[in-house]
């Protein structure tokens, strides 16, 4: 069985508290965007080790272990003893660690074609409930549609924000954002007025409505960042910002106007119409 995992894009970021248990409250509109990775699950032909993995497409980091496919894998066993050794297999086309969730969608595509594969009838809360355990954004994969998020991004609620009319351009320079570090330069506060209603406005009246408190830190570290977003409104995007705590910046376009490349540069593009 195969499926395939997509990005997201962040809406707008606000920061708005630093909670007891060291996470933040933040409040975004995750929007799933049509950049996809492609994920596959057999049954292994050898049962006698739990799973086989392997990738291909962009490198994967880390241990194998490590994945959260893996981790997702695990952990539905824990609770269905009977799940069977599987071989999974991961093409990688959405950048890691790029602000764009997908390794939180790989996460979240692995729980639902394991459950769909070998039926084992999870209900939606308790699929929502394992999605949390492996990652903030991942029960929005479940979801997918464009969503107003509060809490540590876990807290959903359906959101009319409809881009097809649109283009949207990823751009992602290749640079590791230290979002540990990205967070200690903020100061958490609630914004003067809430994202969701300011993201039922016109696009056309986002560029100075909808921020994402990460840039001013992000930029400041990391300058090449800032410039991508400098580009994309150079090449009259009708909004553009960093998706998450970065390092991928995103464009809205209207149709057949969008930059294919960042000139002078190999960066990850991808124009989705």
């Amino acid at each position: 069985m195969v499926s395939f995992p997509n990005a997201k894009i962040n809406l707008g970021l606000n920061v708005t508290r630093k909670r007891d248990d060291g996470f933040h409250d933040i409040e975004t509109v995750f929007y799933p965007v049509a950049c996809c990775d492609a994920l596959e699950v057999i049954a292994a032909p050898n049962q006698d080790q739990p799973y086989i993995f392997t990738s291909s497409g962009l490198k994967v980091d880390g241990n194998a272990t490590d994945n959260l496919c893996i981790k997702a894998y695990q952990l539905l066993k824990k609770d269905f003893p009977s799940l069977p050794a599987v071989q999974i297999h991961l093409h990688k086309v959405i950048p890691m660690g790029a602000g764009l969730g997908g390794g939180s969608a790989d996460a979240a595509f692995m729980l639902k074609l394991l459950d769909q594969k070998f039926k084992l009838q999870i209900d939606k809360e308790k699929l929502e409930s394992y999605a949390l355990q492996l990652g903030s954004d991942c029960p929005f994969f479940l979801t997918n549609k464009p969503c107003y998020a509060t809490g540590r991004g876990e807290l959903l609620e359906p959101v009319a924000v409809d881009l097809s009319s649109y283009s949207i351009v990823l751009i992602n320079p290749g640079i590791h954002v230290n979002t540990g570090l990205a967070f200690s330069q903020l100061t958490p506060a609630l914004p003067d007025h809430s994202l969701k209603e300011i993201i039922l406005e016109p696009v056309t009246a986002w560029k100075d409505r909808v921020k994402n408190d990460f840039e001013k830190a992000v930029f400041a570290m990391h300058p090449a960042i800032g410039e991508v977003k400098d580009f994309l409104y150079e090449k009259s995007a009708v909004y553009a910002s960093m998706s998450g705590s970065g390092s991928t910046v995103f464009g809205i376009f209207e149709k057949n106007t969008a930059p294919v490349s960042f000139p002078g540069k190999n960066y990850f593009t991808r124009v989705l119409v």
